[in-house]
Protein backbone atom coordinates (compact mmCIF):
# COMPACT_ATOMS: atom_id res chain seq x y z
CA UNK A 1 0.00 0.00 0.00
CA UNK A 2 1.33 3.46 -0.95
CA UNK A 3 0.16 7.02 -0.33
CA UNK A 4 -0.91 8.66 -3.59
CA UNK A 5 -2.39 12.03 -2.65
CA UNK A 6 -3.10 14.46 0.21
CA UNK A 7 -6.07 16.83 -0.18
CA UNK A 8 -7.11 19.54 2.28
CA UNK A 9 -10.58 21.06 2.63
CA UNK A 10 -11.14 24.43 4.28
CA UNK A 11 -14.69 24.20 5.67
CA UNK A 12 -16.95 26.36 7.87
CA UNK A 13 -17.05 27.35 10.61
CA UNK A 14 -13.24 27.42 11.10
CA UNK A 15 -11.93 23.92 10.37
CA UNK A 16 -9.47 22.23 8.02
CA UNK A 17 -9.99 18.61 6.99
CA UNK A 18 -7.46 16.34 5.28
CA UNK A 19 -7.99 13.22 3.17
CA UNK A 20 -5.07 10.91 2.41
CA UNK A 21 -5.63 8.53 -0.51
CA UNK A 22 -3.77 5.28 -1.22
CA UNK A 23 -3.31 3.02 -4.21
CA UNK A 24 -5.36 0.32 -2.44
CA UNK A 25 -8.48 2.47 -2.44
CA UNK A 26 -8.43 3.02 1.33
CA UNK A 27 -8.55 6.68 2.38
CA UNK A 28 -8.08 8.24 5.80
CA UNK A 29 -9.22 11.52 7.32
CA UNK A 30 -7.53 13.93 9.72
CA UNK A 31 -8.10 17.42 11.07
CA UNK A 32 -4.90 19.50 10.88
CA UNK A 33 -5.78 23.03 11.92
CA UNK A 34 -4.71 26.00 13.99
CA UNK A 35 -7.78 28.11 14.61
CA UNK A 36 -7.23 31.38 12.77
CA UNK A 37 -4.27 30.02 10.78
CA UNK A 38 -5.96 27.25 8.77
CA UNK A 39 -4.52 28.33 5.42
CA UNK A 40 -1.01 28.32 6.88
CA UNK A 41 -1.43 24.77 8.16
CA UNK A 42 -2.80 23.69 4.77
CA UNK A 43 0.41 25.01 3.20
CA UNK A 44 2.47 23.03 5.72
CA UNK A 45 0.54 19.86 4.87
CA UNK A 46 1.26 20.47 1.19
CA UNK A 47 4.98 20.85 1.94
CA UNK A 48 5.03 17.64 3.97
CA UNK A 49 3.33 15.78 1.14
CA UNK A 50 6.68 15.76 -0.69
CA UNK A 51 7.91 13.32 1.96
CA UNK A 52 4.74 11.23 2.06
CA UNK A 53 3.61 10.36 -1.46
CA UNK A 54 4.93 6.88 -2.24
CA UNK A 55 5.32 5.92 1.45
CA UNK A 56 3.54 2.97 3.06
CA UNK A 57 0.90 4.68 5.27
CA UNK A 58 1.00 1.80 7.77
CA UNK A 59 4.52 2.77 8.89
CA UNK A 60 3.17 5.46 11.18
CA UNK A 61 6.05 5.80 13.66
CA UNK A 62 8.61 6.10 10.88
CA UNK A 63 6.53 8.62 8.94
CA UNK A 64 6.02 10.64 12.14
CA UNK A 65 9.78 10.75 12.72
CA UNK A 66 10.33 11.67 9.08
CA UNK A 67 7.96 14.64 9.31
CA UNK A 68 9.33 15.80 12.66
CA UNK A 69 13.04 15.03 12.36
CA UNK A 70 13.38 15.34 8.59
CA UNK A 71 13.42 19.13 8.80
CA UNK A 72 16.05 21.14 10.62
CA UNK A 73 13.39 23.28 12.39
CA UNK A 74 10.77 21.50 14.46
CA UNK A 75 7.95 22.07 16.92
CA UNK A 76 5.49 24.93 17.14
CA UNK A 77 1.79 25.18 16.31
CA UNK A 78 1.93 25.13 12.51
CA UNK A 79 4.25 22.18 11.92
CA UNK A 80 2.90 20.08 14.79
CA UNK A 81 -0.73 20.68 13.72
CA UNK A 82 0.11 19.65 10.15
CA UNK A 83 1.81 16.52 11.49
CA UNK A 84 -1.19 15.93 13.78
CA UNK A 85 -3.77 15.83 11.02
CA UNK A 86 -1.60 13.63 8.84
CA UNK A 87 -1.02 11.25 11.75
CA UNK A 88 -4.77 11.01 12.43
CA UNK A 89 -5.40 10.16 8.78
CA UNK A 90 -2.68 7.48 8.81
CA UNK A 91 -4.24 5.81 11.86
CA UNK A 92 -7.63 6.03 10.13
CA UNK A 93 -6.17 4.23 7.09
CA UNK A 94 -4.52 1.56 9.22
CA UNK A 95 -7.68 0.86 11.16
CA UNK A 96 -9.81 0.69 8.03
CA UNK A 97 -7.29 -1.60 6.33
CA UNK A 98 -7.39 -4.01 9.29
CA UNK A 99 -11.10 -3.59 9.99
CA UNK A 100 -10.47 -2.39 13.57
CA UNK A 101 -10.95 0.86 15.49
CA UNK A 102 -7.75 2.70 16.30
CA UNK A 103 -8.09 2.07 20.03
CA UNK A 104 -7.91 -1.70 19.44
CA UNK A 105 -4.65 -1.20 17.54
CA UNK A 106 -3.34 0.85 20.47
CA UNK A 107 -3.84 -2.01 22.92
CA UNK A 108 -7.56 -2.12 23.49
CA UNK A 109 -9.97 0.04 25.47
CA UNK A 110 -9.84 0.69 29.19
CA UNK A 111 -13.31 2.33 29.01
CA UNK A 112 -16.41 2.29 26.84
CA UNK A 113 -17.43 5.90 27.33
CA UNK A 114 -16.11 9.13 28.81
CA UNK A 115 -17.68 12.06 30.59
CA UNK A 116 -17.84 15.21 28.48
CA UNK A 117 -18.59 18.84 29.18
CA UNK A 118 -20.56 21.52 27.42
CA UNK A 119 -19.38 25.07 26.80
CA UNK A 120 -21.68 27.79 28.14
CA UNK A 121 -21.51 31.49 27.43
CA UNK A 122 -19.23 33.08 24.87
CA UNK A 123 -16.14 35.19 24.64
CA UNK A 124 -17.63 37.82 26.92
CA UNK A 125 -19.49 35.82 29.58
CA UNK A 126 -23.17 36.81 29.81
CA UNK A 127 -26.48 35.00 30.12
CA UNK A 128 -24.51 32.03 31.41
CA UNK A 129 -27.10 30.91 33.93
CA UNK A 130 -29.70 30.25 31.22
CA UNK A 131 -27.10 28.49 29.09
CA UNK A 132 -26.08 26.36 32.07
CA UNK A 133 -29.67 25.27 32.74
CA UNK A 134 -30.10 24.41 29.06
CA UNK A 135 -26.95 22.26 28.98
CA UNK A 136 -27.93 20.40 32.13
CA UNK A 137 -31.41 19.80 30.70
CA UNK A 138 -29.70 18.09 27.72
CA UNK A 139 -27.98 15.66 30.08
CA UNK A 140 -24.57 17.27 30.61
CA UNK A 141 -23.15 16.87 34.12
CA UNK A 142 -20.17 19.17 33.57
CA UNK A 143 -19.86 22.69 32.15
CA UNK A 144 -17.06 25.06 31.21
CA UNK A 145 -17.22 28.82 30.82
CA UNK A 146 -14.84 31.67 30.16
CA UNK A 147 -14.03 33.43 33.40
CA UNK A 148 -13.68 36.99 32.25
CA UNK A 149 -13.28 39.38 29.38
CA UNK A 150 -10.07 41.37 29.04
CA UNK A 151 -8.06 42.15 32.17
CA UNK A 152 -5.05 44.44 32.44
CA UNK A 153 -1.98 43.34 34.42
CA UNK A 154 -3.56 45.03 37.45
CA UNK A 155 -7.21 45.90 36.99
CA UNK A 156 -10.19 47.18 38.97
CA UNK A 157 -11.85 44.99 41.57
CA UNK A 158 -15.28 45.51 39.99
CA UNK A 159 -14.20 43.11 37.23
CA UNK A 160 -13.40 40.51 39.87
CA UNK A 161 -16.84 41.09 41.37
CA UNK A 162 -18.47 40.47 37.98
CA UNK A 163 -16.62 37.16 37.65
CA UNK A 164 -17.81 36.06 41.07
CA UNK A 165 -21.40 37.11 40.32
CA UNK A 166 -21.33 35.20 37.05
CA UNK A 167 -20.06 32.00 38.66
CA UNK A 168 -22.58 32.38 41.50
CA UNK A 169 -25.40 32.71 38.95
CA UNK A 170 -24.40 29.41 37.38
CA UNK A 171 -24.12 27.68 40.74
CA UNK A 172 -27.57 29.01 41.69
CA UNK A 173 -28.96 27.76 38.37
CA UNK A 174 -27.60 24.20 38.39
CA UNK A 175 -26.74 23.48 42.02
CA UNK A 176 -23.53 22.45 43.76
CA UNK A 177 -22.99 19.03 42.17
CA UNK A 178 -22.66 19.88 38.48
CA UNK A 179 -19.00 20.05 37.51
CA UNK A 180 -18.00 23.61 36.68
CA UNK A 181 -14.67 24.52 35.09
CA UNK A 182 -13.51 28.09 34.63
CA UNK A 183 -11.28 28.99 31.69
CA UNK A 184 -9.03 32.01 32.29
CA UNK A 185 -8.06 31.57 28.59
CA UNK A 186 -4.65 33.13 29.14
CA UNK A 187 -6.43 36.50 29.45
CA UNK A 188 -5.31 36.96 33.04
CA UNK A 189 -1.83 38.03 34.13
CA UNK A 190 -0.31 36.81 37.38
CA UNK A 191 -1.27 39.78 39.61
CA UNK A 192 -4.97 39.40 38.82
CA UNK A 193 -4.80 35.59 38.70
CA UNK A 194 -3.65 35.60 42.34
CA UNK A 195 -6.64 37.67 43.35
CA UNK A 196 -9.19 35.76 41.28
CA UNK A 197 -8.04 32.31 42.34
CA UNK A 198 -8.23 33.17 46.02
CA UNK A 199 -11.72 34.68 45.64
CA UNK A 200 -13.01 31.69 43.63
CA UNK A 201 -12.05 29.07 46.22
CA UNK A 202 -15.56 28.75 47.76
CA UNK A 203 -17.15 27.68 44.44
CA UNK A 204 -15.59 24.17 44.39
CA UNK A 205 -14.53 24.39 40.77
CA UNK A 206 -13.80 21.24 38.79
CA UNK A 207 -10.67 22.98 37.48
CA UNK A 208 -9.23 26.35 36.52
CA UNK A 209 -7.85 26.37 32.98
CA UNK A 210 -4.86 28.42 31.85
CA UNK A 211 -4.71 30.68 34.93
CA UNK A 212 -1.80 32.29 33.09
CA UNK A 213 -0.33 31.57 29.68
CA UNK A 214 1.91 28.52 29.42
CA UNK A 215 4.73 31.00 28.70
CA UNK A 216 4.75 31.66 32.45
CA UNK A 217 5.03 28.12 33.79
CA UNK A 218 7.28 29.28 36.61
CA UNK A 219 4.26 31.11 38.12
CA UNK A 220 2.07 28.00 38.33
CA UNK A 221 3.33 26.58 41.66
CA UNK A 222 2.79 29.98 43.33
CA UNK A 223 -0.75 30.21 41.92
CA UNK A 224 -1.57 26.60 42.76
CA UNK A 225 -0.92 27.32 46.42
CA UNK A 226 -3.72 29.94 46.42
CA UNK A 227 -6.62 27.73 45.36
CA UNK A 228 -7.93 24.23 46.05
CA UNK A 229 -9.14 23.95 42.44
CA UNK A 230 -7.03 21.72 40.17
CA UNK A 231 -5.05 23.63 37.56
CA UNK A 232 -5.30 22.63 33.90
CA UNK A 233 -3.31 23.79 30.89
CA UNK A 234 -1.70 22.59 27.69
CA UNK A 235 -3.83 23.52 24.69
CA UNK A 236 -1.00 25.79 23.47
CA UNK A 237 1.73 23.19 23.88
CA UNK A 238 2.71 20.97 20.99
CA UNK A 239 5.02 18.10 21.91
CA UNK A 240 6.21 15.81 24.68
CA UNK A 241 9.17 18.16 25.07
CA UNK A 242 6.85 21.07 25.87
CA UNK A 243 4.94 18.94 28.37
CA UNK A 244 8.15 17.68 29.96
CA UNK A 245 8.72 21.22 31.28
CA UNK A 246 5.14 21.38 32.59
CA UNK A 247 5.51 18.16 34.55
CA UNK A 248 8.94 19.04 35.91
CA UNK A 249 7.82 22.53 37.01
CA UNK A 250 4.89 21.13 38.98
CA UNK A 251 1.62 22.68 40.12
CA UNK A 252 -0.40 21.39 37.14
CA UNK A 253 -3.01 18.74 37.93
CA UNK A 254 -4.57 18.26 34.49
CA UNK A 255 -2.91 18.44 31.09
CA UNK A 256 -4.90 19.38 27.98
CA UNK A 257 -2.97 18.49 24.83
CA UNK A 258 -4.93 18.83 21.60
CA UNK A 259 -4.45 15.86 19.23
CA UNK A 260 -4.98 18.25 16.30
CA UNK A 261 -2.12 20.46 17.52
CA UNK A 262 0.18 18.20 19.53
CA UNK A 263 1.42 15.82 16.86
CA UNK A 264 -1.70 13.71 16.49
CA UNK A 265 -2.59 10.37 18.04
CA UNK A 266 1.01 9.12 18.07
CA UNK A 267 2.47 12.03 20.03
CA UNK A 268 -0.52 12.68 22.30
CA UNK A 269 -0.48 9.06 23.48
CA UNK A 270 3.14 9.56 24.59
CA UNK A 271 2.29 12.84 26.32
CA UNK A 272 -0.57 11.15 28.20
CA UNK A 273 1.72 8.33 29.34
CA UNK A 274 4.28 10.86 30.62
CA UNK A 275 1.56 12.61 32.62
CA UNK A 276 0.33 9.34 34.10
CA UNK A 277 3.82 8.76 35.51
CA UNK A 278 3.44 12.08 37.40
CA UNK A 279 -0.13 11.23 38.56
CA UNK A 280 -1.49 14.04 36.38
CA UNK A 281 -4.93 13.73 34.77
CA UNK A 282 -5.75 14.07 31.08
CA UNK A 283 -8.55 16.20 29.59
CA UNK A 284 -7.98 16.42 25.86
CA UNK A 285 -8.61 19.79 24.24
CA UNK A 286 -11.11 19.69 21.34
CA UNK A 287 -13.24 22.73 20.40
CA UNK A 288 -12.99 21.49 16.80
CA UNK A 289 -14.76 19.30 14.26
CA UNK A 290 -15.91 15.67 14.10
CA UNK A 291 -12.65 14.17 12.82
CA UNK A 292 -10.73 15.75 15.68
CA UNK A 293 -13.32 14.55 18.20
CA UNK A 294 -13.17 11.01 16.83
CA UNK A 295 -9.37 11.02 17.20
CA UNK A 296 -9.75 12.32 20.77
CA UNK A 297 -12.16 9.55 21.69
CA UNK A 298 -9.83 6.87 20.31
CA UNK A 299 -7.19 8.21 22.72
CA UNK A 300 -9.65 8.49 25.61
CA UNK A 301 -10.36 4.80 25.12
CA UNK A 302 -6.76 3.78 25.88
CA UNK A 303 -5.43 6.48 28.27
CA UNK A 304 -6.10 5.50 31.87
CA UNK A 305 -5.67 9.05 33.19
CA UNK A 306 -8.30 10.55 30.84
CA UNK A 307 -11.30 11.71 32.88
CA UNK A 308 -13.29 14.17 30.75
CA UNK A 309 -13.53 15.22 27.11
CA UNK A 310 -14.10 18.64 25.60
CA UNK A 311 -16.41 18.72 22.57
CA UNK A 312 -17.77 21.52 20.39
CA UNK A 313 -21.44 20.67 19.87
CA UNK A 314 -23.27 24.00 20.11
CA UNK A 315 -20.13 25.98 20.97
CA UNK A 316 -20.34 29.70 20.20
CA UNK A 317 -17.89 29.45 17.28
CA UNK A 318 -20.12 27.03 15.33
CA UNK A 319 -22.39 29.50 13.55
CA UNK A 320 -22.29 28.20 9.95
CA UNK A 321 -21.84 24.48 10.61
CA UNK A 322 -21.84 22.34 13.72
CA UNK A 323 -20.06 19.21 14.85
CA UNK A 324 -22.42 16.62 13.38
CA UNK A 325 -22.93 18.21 9.97
CA UNK A 326 -19.98 16.50 8.28
CA UNK A 327 -20.59 12.88 9.31
CA UNK A 328 -22.90 10.39 7.59
CA UNK A 329 -24.17 8.80 10.81
CA UNK A 330 -24.77 11.41 13.50
CA UNK A 331 -25.47 8.74 16.11
CA UNK A 332 -21.79 7.71 16.06
CA UNK A 333 -21.25 10.40 18.70
CA UNK A 334 -23.51 8.84 21.28
CA UNK A 335 -24.30 11.51 23.89
CA UNK A 336 -26.02 9.93 26.88
CA UNK A 337 -26.19 10.95 30.55
CA UNK A 338 -23.40 13.48 30.12
CA UNK A 339 -21.07 10.94 28.52
CA UNK A 340 -19.79 10.13 25.03
CA UNK A 341 -19.44 6.60 23.76
CA UNK A 342 -16.18 5.53 22.13
CA UNK A 343 -16.74 4.95 18.37
CA UNK A 344 -16.20 1.29 17.54
CA UNK A 345 -16.14 1.39 13.73
CA UNK A 346 -12.90 0.83 11.82
CA UNK A 347 -10.23 3.53 11.88
CA UNK A 348 -11.38 6.66 13.68
CA UNK A 349 -14.86 5.16 13.79
CA UNK A 350 -16.70 7.76 11.72
CA UNK A 351 -17.74 8.07 8.07
CA UNK A 352 -17.11 11.54 6.69
CA UNK A 353 -19.75 12.92 4.33
CA UNK A 354 -17.32 13.61 1.50
CA UNK A 355 -19.89 15.13 -0.83
CA UNK A 356 -20.91 17.66 1.81
CA UNK A 357 -17.26 18.41 2.68
CA UNK A 358 -16.53 19.24 -0.98
CA UNK A 359 -19.66 21.40 -1.17
CA UNK A 360 -18.80 23.39 1.96
CA UNK A 361 -15.15 23.73 0.95
CA UNK A 362 -16.39 25.88 -1.93
CA UNK A 363 -17.62 28.30 0.76
CA UNK A 364 -14.54 27.91 2.97
CA UNK A 365 -13.80 30.41 5.72
CA UNK A 366 -11.34 33.04 6.83
CA UNK A 367 -11.93 32.86 10.56
CA UNK A 368 -9.84 35.08 12.82
CA UNK A 369 -10.09 35.42 16.55
CA UNK A 370 -11.25 38.79 17.87
CA UNK A 371 -8.67 41.44 18.68
CA UNK A 372 -9.37 43.19 21.95
CA UNK A 373 -7.87 46.38 23.36
CA UNK A 374 -7.76 47.80 26.86
CA UNK A 375 -9.27 51.24 27.53
CA UNK A 376 -5.75 52.69 27.27
CA UNK A 377 -5.49 51.41 23.68
CA UNK A 378 -3.02 48.58 24.30
CA UNK A 379 -3.68 45.08 22.97
CA UNK A 380 -5.36 42.67 25.39
CA UNK A 381 -4.96 38.92 25.51
CA UNK A 382 -7.98 37.21 23.94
Amino acid sequence: MKITKLTTFLVPPRWLFLRIDTDSGVSGWGEPVVEGRAQTVAAAVDELSDYLVGQDPRHIEDIWSLMYRGGFYRGGPILMSAIAGIDQALWDIKGKDLGQPVHVLLGGPVRERIRCYSWIGGDRPSDTAAAARSAVSRGFTALKMNATSELHYVDSHDKVTRVLENVQAVRDAVGPHIGLALDFHGRVHKPMAKLLMAELAPFHLMFIEEPVLSDYLEAIPELAALSPAPIALGERLYSRYDFKRVLMTGGVDIIQPDPSHAGGITETRKIAAMAEAWDVALALHCPLGPIALAANLQLDAVCHNAFIQEQSLGIHYNKDNDLLDYVVDRSVFNYKDGMLGIPTGPGLGITVNEKYVVERAKVGHRWRNPVWRHPDGSISEW
